[in-house]
């Protein structure tokens, strides 16, 4: 029989965080996808996966800086492992955290430079900070899709981190963020 989260001394991480933590996963495993199917349909189709795909990436950053202000408020629990171990850990968090900022502000910015300022799930109009700028739109969209490779390979590291905990170490690190 398995033992339950009750059953185990895990210091985990503050419900808060967790939930965040899982919501802003789901959210980019649902984002990520739509951007790459954008560029393989046509029409209003098209237009309606983009409206999608940016403002689940808009909720992506608005969730991240909460996030940010929690984890500085809640903390998080002392990692186990290696001094590498923790270190690599707080690298790719500390990334993971930069880029799921760093991408829905460009993606964001990139929009509005093409000339197409952001309506949050077609209801409400987003300011945009810049106007239509074609010279600054190509910097940003490269920015944007750097960022979405450099954060899939972030979030590969993240899982096989998880996997090698749970199946090979067989620790208690994923029931942390459970």
């Amino acid at each position: 029989m398995t033992p339950s989260l009750v059953d185990i001394k895990v210091h985990r991480f503050a419900a808060t965080s967790r939930l965040l933590h899982w919501l802003i996963a789901v959210l980019v495993l649902a984002t990520w996808p739509l951007g790459i199917v954008i560029q393989f349909v046509k029409g209003e189709v098209s237009l309606n996966f983009y409206l999608l795909h940016e403002s689940l990436g808009f909720l992506v950053l608005w969730l991240m800086l909460v996030r940010v202000g929690n984890r500085l408020i809640a903390g998080h629990p002392h990692a186990e492992g290696s001094t590498l171990e923790r270190t690599a850990a707080a690298c790719v968090h500390g990334l993971l955290y930069v880029f799921l900022i760093i991408m829905p502000v460009s993606g964001f910015l990139a929009t509005n430079a093409h000339g197409f300022p952001l309506v949050w799930f077609g209801i409400l109009p987003i300011w945009s900070p810049i106007a239509k700028a074609p010279a600054l739109a190509g910097l940003l969209s490269a920015i944007h899709f750097w960022s979405a490779w450099i954060l899939l390979a972030l979030f590969a590291l993240h899982i096989s981190a998880i996997l090698l905990h749970h199946i090979i170490k067989r620790d208690h690190t994923l029931y942390r963020m459970l």
